[in-house]
């Protein structure tokens, strides 16, 4: 996500606005699973559209803050043709000088076209998969939840540098994402995702 606002040098409320971009390459050709791996592949997508915010800082104490977001990206490939929405409340707060936490709460929303085409499964991958035919509708795709924690490698998250970062998530599937034979037998509601990575602030 990009933001092209400037932000204010007083106040506690800060507005952000700009263009928000996905890559999703779902069963484009490396699928673990046995039986879904037969299922006719997807071609790759790509989300573009506009992202909103808006921060308030010093909610608890002088040094955090809380972000509402909103994306919402239409694939601009070709693939499934549709669109998702994802609101998203993120608080950071710093634990020390040299550590900081932000917890997210998300949600994905999804049209018909975009669970058409990832979660239905049409005559042809039935009879390739042995799975039961099904016909995917948007709505609700997931919640979804956050944790990520940043270590400054200078001990001073203020004077920028080098930091690390850990980062651990769990999303539930609901509706017809979750009702679908690729998720309800071959697969799980229950995802789960880590990460760790490394940053550096100029």
């Amino acid at each position: 996500a990009l933001d092209f606002l400037p932000k204010p040098s007083d106040g506690n409320v800060a507005f952000s606005g700009g263009l928000s971009v996905r890559y999703r390459g779902n069963r484009t050709g490396d699928v673990r699973d046995p039986v879904v791996a037969l299922a006719a592949e997807r071609k790759s997508a790509l989300e573009i559209g506009p992202s909103v915010g808006v921060t308030i800082s010093g909610v608890l104490h002088g040094a955090d803050s809380l972000t509402v977001n909103l994306d919402t990206r239409w694939d601009v490939l070709g693939a499934h043709k549709g669109f998702a929405v994802e609101p998203a409340v993120t608080y950071f707060s710093p634990l020390n000088r040299g550590v900081a936490v932000s917890v997210t709460l998300g949600a994905k929303f999804i049209d018909d076209d975009f669970a058409d085409y990832y979660f239905s499964v049409d005559a042809e991958d039935a009879a390739a998969t042995g799975l039961p035919q099904f016909a995917a509708e948007g709505g609700l795709k997931n919640l979804n939840s956050t944790l990520l924690i940043g270590f400054d490698l200078g001990g001073d998250l203020t004077d920028g540098g080098a930091a690390v970062f850990v980062a651990g998530g769990y999303a539930r599937l609901f509706g017809d994402p979750a009702a679908s034979p690729f998720t309800s037998i071959r697969g799980s509601a229950d995802q789960f995702v880590g990460a760790v990575g490394i940053g550096y602030t100029f």
